[in-house]
């Protein structure tokens, strides 16, 4: 929390002391003051006197008065003592300490404060009954009412549960003002499943703490370097939020993995986070071989993990879902859903679901064309932003609001599509073609056919782009294309190629154990990595796997 300006001219009248506060606990002594629960207090109540009880989360020492940020699980209310500027008022009281306050409501910057007039620590026997209390109030409120979905489907139905037990631990940590970190995959489909649960997320903390600022304390979206959440990630949230319990006596975070998470690549970034005391969730589509997370997280929602195939549904649609469930009064996250499925090719294999999503979308004035291009200026944003978390800059592009999302789609739109037609161009002129077997093989030399780094499209997006044109222009069905770079392969095919990524890492880590290959994504889409001196072995393994597939 940062330092706060205060006038403390109107406050000439009020006598304070180191001890203050304990002078006189007689609160019934007190002129008109009454119990109230925090979440009853709202700013029509300014410079009423009321007695509050709770637990205290943090203490935050300003240039003038010590803030005590207090629950008693209805709400939170920050409340202000003051002995002498920057000096710590009240400092026989403690993080963790259950307190009993006589208070004067009152406001600053539009947020509501309460000015401590009288404050005493409870007894054990008084803070055991008020912890009870607060325990059963805050498990209540974090109950989830599940709504409908938005679409029928079978996957949606066998994940439900999974929902509901995920969207009480997001909720739970908010009423217990836990910070929560929402970390995605860079690219739209993570960009619209971190921002559907940034706008679910966000309004429900402010609610809670009675404060805008909470928003920008207790959130952080960021997206994912790698397509999985590596031990950079984990190692830069830990550390930030353990400077932020030390400096603000903030918690632990909850993290949320959206659109990565799934993979036995995400355990050791998990486990170094739960050693500081982090907590995990994970909303994922893509495929594992073995289950390795469900053990280390508070709940993993995938739909492999139901017997369905996670290639039938984005997690920018799962997620769409899922903000749903967090906050049922989440506003502008229907129409993310069918463009989150757009973008990761979804209408390929469960084109019912996406044209109902589009349907959706449609009657929020956002039909297929639209979408197409918001999810091109998502990506290309996404390739210049990197790791930033640029807020602002993306409810804009989410359409927030929506007046100057179509005046930016409108100028961008055109551009980026030349730079995609340009892309296509280039990597066409330079692809080349085999044939194993009844398969065709078609090889880009990424690093040697574009110009670097910082280039559009990305790597994935034009063998993409590149493989889709070979089977327009040239009618052919059974395909694999591959992006070779120095230490990866991007990979798509066609289900006629009978291909499989995770097979094809199996198949080349028996052959070649000392190429440490690893990956991971979809059957059909997916990338590899390698060691840079094995790059031509890796090149023939493919070739080798594909003509074993072919027989």
């Amino acid at each position: 929390m940062e330092k706060k300006n205060f006038n403390f001219n109107k406050n000439k009248k009020m006598k304070f002391g180191r001890n203050a506060g304990f002078r006189n606990p007689n609160f019934e002594n007190f002129e008109n003051a009454k119990k109230l629960n925090m979440g009853n207090i709202d700013l029509s109540m300014i410079r009423e006197r009321v007695i509050v009880s709770g637990s205290v989360e943090r203490i935050v020492q300003t240039g003038g008065p010590t803030i005590f940020i207090v629950s008693d699980g209805t709400g939170v209310l920050a409340l202000k003592g003051f002995d002498k500027p920057g000096e710590r008022a009240y400092p026989q009281i403690k993080v963790g300490d259950f307190v009993k306050a006589n208070i004067e409501i009152s406001e600053y910057e539009g947020e509501l404060e309460g000015e401590i007039k009288n404050l005493i620590k409870l007894s054990e026997e008084e803070k055991k009954n008020l912890a009870k209390k607060i325990e059963e109030v805050q498990m209540e409120r974090a109950k989830v009412k599940s709504p409908e979905f938005l679409i029928e489907s079978v996957i949606l139905d066998k994940l439900k549960n999974s929902f509901e037990k995920a969207a009480f631990e997001i909720r739970l940590a908010i009423i217990q003002q836990r910070p929560i970190i929402v970390r995605h995959h860079n690219d739209t489909d993570g960009y619209s499943s971190g921002y559907a649960l940034e706008r679910a997320i966000l309004p429900l903390i402010q609610k809670e703490q009675k404060s805008d600022k909470a928003a920008w304390e207790f959130f952080l979206r960021a997206p994912c370097g790698a397509p999985f959440y590596e031990i950079d990630d984990s190692i830069r949230d830990s550390a930030n939020s353990l400077r932020n319990n030390a400096k603000f006596s903030n918690k632990m975070p909850l993290v949320i993995i959206a659109d990565n998470g799934s993979s036995p690549e995400d355990l050791m970034a998990i486990k170094h986070g739960k050693i500081h005391g982090m907590n995990f969730i994970v909303v994922d589509h893509h495929f594992f071989d073995e289950d390795v997370i469900s053990s280390e997280v508070l709940t993993h929602i995938n739909p492999f993990l139901v017997g369905e195939n996670g290639a039938h549904f984005s997690a920018g649609m799962l997620c769409t879902e899922f903000a749903r469930f967090i906050n049922p009064d989440v506003k502008n996250v229907s129409q993310i859903a069918g463009m989150a499925g757009l973008a990761d090719r979804i209408d390929i294999g469960n084109k019912k679901a996406v044209d109902d999503y589009l349907d959706i979308a449609e009657k929020e004035g956002y039909n297929k064309e639209l979408l197409y291009e918001i999810a091109s200026v998502i990506d290309f944003v996404s390739s210049k932003i990197r790791f930033m978390e640029v807020r602002e800059y993306i409810e804009v592009l989410f359409g927030e609001p929506r007046s100057q999302q179509k005046l930016l789609v409108k100028l961008m739109a055109p551009y980026i599509r030349k730079l995609s037609e340009k892309g296509l161009a280039i990597a066409k002129a330079n692809a080349k073609t085999e044939l194993i077997e009844k398969t065709t093989l078609q090889i880009i030399d990424i690093e040697k056919t574009f110009p670097g780094f910082g280039f559009y499209p990305k790597p994935g997006m034009a063998v993409g782009m590149t493989h889709d044109d070979l089977q327009k222009t040239k009618k052919i069905t059974n395909l694999v294309t591959a992006g070779i770079m120095a230490t990866a392969i991007t990979l798509r095919a066609t289900d006629e190629s009978n291909f499989s990524v995770h097979e094809l890492i199996t198949f080349i880590n028996k052959k070649s154990p000392a190429s440490f290959c690893e990956g991971g994504g979809h059957k059909n889409a997916g990338s590899i990595t390698f060691l840079p001196n094995k790059k031509e072995e890796i090149i023939n393994l493919l070739r080798e796997f594909i003509k074993s597939r072919g027989k």
